[in-house]
């Protein structure tokens, strides 16, 4: 088995056991499922990834142990499991934004799932959320196929700025949500955000609002620029 370099062992350790963490999280706030999800660190030139199947074998309570370590050409250096079917997004997005984000978290996050079953982008109606911009939807492209993860990173081309100061995210139809942040807790922050933003979209009909609550994201934007403090 190839070894880790002994700089980044503590690193390494770290990123695993940040990657188990997060993983729970994710899943004891509906923002995965047993179902699926995965999840991707950047240590140096290695990768601290969840291994697949971790909902449906785990429910997500992984150990530090768990947490796959894996180099650049996809082999395992560390940990029990194999790798996710999604991997060609994870290394896609990790190649050519890794100057912009470390951390990658494919998820499906209860009210943010009505967006991607329904094939529809996200536009963002919270103050929390404005600085993601809409959330595009792909064309569709199964799980395991490489183009998924060329659709995804084109998605993310423009995107850089947003990636380094906080995350950018993509939905994929009939699927779940992709996003790529500056670190992971900053990546898990979005992710809530952004479901959060659906959950809002969503009840916002129960009070008669407007469709994607449009008008009233418009007086919030005005609201914004109008602001002057006394």
């Amino acid at each position: 088995m190839l070894q880790i370099q002994p700089a980044l062992t503590e690193q390494v350790q770290a990123g695993r056991e940040q990657v188990a963490r997060i993983g729970r999280f994710l899943f004891d706030r509906h923002l995965t499922d047993a179902g699926g999800g995965n999840i991707s660190l950047r240590v140096g030139d290695i990768f601290c990834m969840s291994p697949t199947l971790a909902g449906q074998n785990k429910q997500w309570q992984l150990t530090p142990d768990d947490v796959l370590v894996v180099d650049s050409r996809g082999q395992i250096l560390e940990g029990e499991g194999g790798l996710t079917r999604e991997i060609s997004v994870h290394f896609g997005l990790h190649e050519r934004f890794g100057d912009y984000g470390r951390a990658v978290i494919h998820a499906h996050p209860r009210n943010l799932m009505v967006f991607a079953c329904a094939n529809l982008p996200m536009p963002p109606v919270m103050e929390a959320t404005r600085k993601f911009g809409t959330t595009p939807v792909i064309e569709y492209a199964p799980a395991h196929s490489p183009v998924l993860g060329e659709r995804i990173v084109a998605t993310m081309r423009g995107r850089e700025a947003m990636i380094a100061k906080h995350a950018a995210g993509t939905i994929a139809p009939w699927h779940g949500l992709f996003l790529i942040g500056k670190n992971l807790p900053a990546a898990l922050d979005a992710v809530e955000r952004l479901d959060t933003n659906a959950y809002a979209i969503m009840m916002s009909q129960h009070l008669g609002a407007s469709p994607m609550l449009r008008a009233e994201s418009a007086a919030m934007e005005a609201a914004i620029a109008d602001f002057r403090p006394d």
